[in-house]
């Protein structure tokens, strides 16, 4: 019998989501999520955070144009 093992979801905070969309500005990343562009965060401990992986799935999706 084999174990599924999960690693944990790493969490960027807002700084290190600027660095890894190339260091884009506050307002920029703000609008994209206004405008559905990126994944919405998820807030806690009353700070957004946006999970890593859905982010680089994202980055993956408009790389092989899955999404426009």
């Amino acid at each position: 019998m084999s174990a599924i093992v999960s690693t944990p979801a790493k969490y960027l905070t807002l700084n290190e989501l600027r660095e890894k969309l190339g260091n884009r500005s506050r307002s920029s990343i703000y609008a994209d999520l206004a405008a559905e562009r990126l994944p919405k965060p998820v807030k806690l401990g009353g700070r957004l955070l946006w999970i890593e992986e859905e982010i680089d799935s994202h980055l993956r999706a408009l790389r092989d144009g899955d999404i426009c």
